[in-house]
């Protein structure tokens, strides 16, 4: 048989039942040793296009809370409810919440078994509105609140059954922080904390000693300093004291440890070289450990070529030639290298053994081009803290980029013992916030994990110990081990990743399933997953 007639024959499809190669589906990877499993999973038939959802995940009563906004028939309003979930992912409680029409969801954070979801007007400015949902007892109170003088909340968290929010003002060119009282429908300014911009701003509350901390930077164009301010639960200034370095080292933003650790109170953050966009390396201080009366602690200071694993995200080739490079300028003594880095410090994890851990995002503005005219933003859309995306010279800001996140171990003294760096791929936001999760498993280990659309990756991390950072795991739409061939996710949206409880995270997102015997399906869905 000639080739010319051969390919006739495969064209007319005589050959058609005979094997083809593509038509065999592909074999599955196997899990990576010691994988996760999924435990749990529930499904409720929404889609993106009509309907929002807001995840909590409560390590206090391994519940999960929903608040779910569902458009109403024939019109353009939403109708939202509470949902609460068991540690099966089983649904426990439901309660409908009336919002005002002209409110939309902003954020949400919880304190104990209490989830706070917090709204903002459309049409009245400064007009806010909280809806406190009670888990334990069922129970949701609101209340709504005329600020007047708030533009966004940029972080918002709960202390003692009061909402502390940072807030930017109207005039878009100051930051401050805002008390919410649920119970009582009161509100007040903390007026100590009023701060032009681009300040960056973090804080620690605790409700055992009913404080609040706030580690504010300050510069004046070419230096900069941190100014730590701690506050009662009812926005009183305790105490003022400010950290700064005195070489030409500067200082980006920081850390606290909780209030509640008496024996020592750390901090730990980012400093520049002048650059106070860009950071050089991590500083750590204990600032309880004075050693003569009104001496200052010493601050630590780590470039991050000293640490281990800082550019583990090179190629070993380049990690090599940037190392000797630094190597011969140290041995020429020319000022060391200027690293152009911007990291996103998470809270600090408190060890077993008295020490924290310190996980930083590593991040830079992704931008995606046209040949239309130009923007430029109101300010800073090269990733501030409060930042808005615009375009410069065509550019249009298309989110946040994550290349790698750090992970550090530091003793009680706040002397860095250990480092270690997660390389991740496909990781994008639209907003500055937290896209890594941290769990700390029984054994001691961590992992660092995120979900990259229908796929689960994570590192397990020993200290400073060299791991894999390819490992995944598909987010499964069916827990049993024999119907697992039979759907697939084929889309993937909005997909998260929360701690939960123990060694569990719950996965979180839209889903658009391809089913082999029926009908597709749409759904967000809840996975839990156990390390």
């Amino acid at each position: 048989m000639n080739i010319r007639y051969l390919s006739l024959l495969l064209s007319f499809g005589v050959l058609a039942n005979a094997p083809a190669a593509h038509a065999q589906k592909p074999r599955k990877s196997p899990p990576p040793a010691n994988a996760p499993v999924q435990t749990a999973r529930t499904e409720l038939p929404l889609t993106a296009a009509n309907s929002e959802v807001h995840v909590q995940a409560l390590p206090a009563d391994s519940t999960v809370v929903l608040l779910v906004g569902r458009e109403r028939p024939l019109s353009n309003k939403v109708a939202f409810t509470f949902q609460q979930y068991d540690h099966a992912l089983q649904r426990r409680n439901e309660h409908p919440l009336e919002i005002p029409d002209e409110f939309s969801f902003m954020r949400m954070c919880a304190e104990g078994t209490t989830v706070y979801a917090l709204f903002s007007s459309g049409s009245t400015p400064g007009r806010l509105y909280v809806a406190a949902y009670n888990g334990r007892l069922g129970q949701v109170r609101t209340q709504q609140f005329e600020t007047r003088l708030s533009r966004e909340i940029v972080e918002l968290k709960a202390l003692d059954g009061r909402l502390f929010a940072t807030v930017l003002l109207n005039d878009q060119l100051h930051v401050t922080a805002l008390i919410l009282d649920v119970a009582t429908g009161q509100m007040q300014y903390i007026s100590s904390i009023y701060e032009p911009l681009p300040t960056q701003l973090t804080f620690v509350a605790d409700a055992a000693t009913r404080r609040a901390e706030y580690v504010l930077s300050q510069t004046n164009g070419r230096k900069s300093r941190l100014l730590l301010k701690q506050l009662t639960d009812r926005g009183q200034l305790v105490s003022a004291e400010f950290v700064q370095a005195e070489s030409d080292r500067s200082l980006i933003t920081a850390q606290l440890t909780p209030p509640q650790d008496t024996a020592a109170r750390l901090l730990m953050g980012t400093y520049s070289l002048r650059d106070a966009n860009y950071a050089q390396g991590l500083f750590a201080t204990n600032l309880r450990s004075t050693t003569e009366v009104g001496t200052k602690p010493p601050l630590r200071f780590y470039d991050f070529l000293r640490l281990k694993h800082f550019f583990d995200y090179l190629k070993p080739s380049r990690q090599a030639r940037l190392r000797l490079r630094t190597e011969r300028r140290i041995a020429r003594s020319v000022p060391p290298l200027r690293w152009h880095y911007r990291l996103l410090l998470h809270e600090l994890l408190p060890q077993p053994d008295g020490g924290y851990v310190l996980v930083a995002e590593v991040y830079h503005p992704h931008y995606r081009y046209n040949n239309y005219g130009s923007y430029i933003g109101p300010f800073n859309s090269l990733g501030n803290q409060y930042g808005y995306p615009g375009t410069i010279n065509s550019r249009i800001f298309d989110g946040y980029q994550t290349t790698h996140a750090l992970v550090c171990g530091f003793d009680r003294s706040g002397n860095l013992v250990w480092d270690n760096t997660f390389v991740v791929e496909n990781l994008r936001r639209s907003e500055l916030e937290e896209a890594v999760r941290l769990q700390t498993l029984p054994d001691g280990r961590l992992v660092l994990a995120y979900l990259d659309e229908h796929k689960l990756r994570y590192k397990l991390i020993n200290r400073a110990e060299s791991s894999p950072n390819d490992h995944e795991i598909p987010i499964q739409t069916v827990l049993s081990a024999a119907d697992t061939d039979a759907e697939r996710p084929i889309e993937t949206s909005q997909a998260d990743l929360l701690p939960w409880y123990g060694s569990r995270f719950v996965a979180t997102g839209y889903q658009r399933v391809r089913v082999e015997h029926g009908p597709n399906r749409e759904v967000f869905f809840l996975n839990s997953v156990v390390f």
